[in-house]
């Protein structure tokens, strides 16, 4: 499956942004989909993912509250509504894809579970 991001900017602290992570290749359905993000000098983080079809999500702490994942399936794309945004949400945006390869799969958090990245999309937020 091949994705590509999109959506990224500068922003003033408070401010919001939508990212949109288009997949083609393969069925959308059958895929966790997941944002990561990776800030200068720091590992790549979990941020953000929902599941193939059930509509389940999970986010990390840091961003409960701010930011939403949600999926379309008719379009075949993932978005990442980023709410009050801050100075430390500063990082490249980088979308995922990991199989699923049963029904009761748990929601992947960890980057080594996704086997498909998107190119990165850069989010700046200025204090």
């Amino acid at each position: 499956v091949q994705l590509q991001a999109s959506g990224g900017g500068l922003v003033q602290a408070g401010g919001s942004l939508r990212l949109s992570c288009a997949a083609s290749g393969r069925t959308f359905s059958s895929y966790f989909m997941g944002w990561f993000r990776q800030a200068p000098g720091k590992e790549r983080e979990f941020v953000a993912a929902i599941g193939g079809s059930s509509g389940s999500t999970v986010h990390t702490d840091s961003v409960k509250g701010r930011f939403t994942i949600s999926r379309d399936s008719a379009k075949a794309t993932v978005y990442l509504q980023m709410n009050i945004l801050k100075p430390e949400d500063t990082a490249v945006y980088y979308c995922a894809a990991a199989p699923i390869r049963t029904i009761l799969a748990a929601i992947p958090t960890y980057r080594s579970q996704y086997e498909y990245w998107g190119q990165g999309t850069q989010v700046t937020v200025s204090s």
